[in-house]
């Protein structure tokens, strides 16, 4: 019985942990204010969108393929896009309580972009 237990346990933290993981350290780098984001080079912000929900779209179409490898790409891809969406305009009325930050829809629509770029070379 332990055993039979013990593989959805470790199938969950092969594939959901890093999600959720994830979805934390993008809240963390959301929560830094404003005034303490070093200007790196032109652009950054929106480099920074799509490549860092670029990743979180990998580990949840990773996660969803894992779970259900049956289910159509198209319909992964959209599961992937709806999720990521909703948590970036979660992450962007987050950012809007703290300091020297703004929600931006713009930044939610980088962040979809990067989605659906790693989404549509995932398969």
């Amino acid at each position: 019985m332990a055993a039979s237990m013990a593989k959805p346990v470790l199938k969950f933290i092969k594939y959901w942990l890093p999600v959720v993981i994830y979805a934390i350290v993008i809240f963390c780098f959301s929560s830094v204010p404003g005034e303490n984001i070093p200007g790196l080079f032109l652009y950054q912000d929106v480099v920074f969108h799509v490549i860092e929900y670029a990743v979180f779209a990998f580990l949840i179409s990773r996660a969803l393929k894992a779970y259900n490898q049956k289910m159509h790409y198209r319909l992964r891809f959209l599961w992937v896009i709806a999720l990521v969406l909703a948590y970036a305009l979660s992450d962007e009325l987050h950012q809007y309580f703290v300091i020297g930050r703004t929600a931006s829809f713009l930044d939610v629509f980088y962040d979809g972009l990067g989605a659906s770029i790693m989404s549509a070379f995932y398969r």
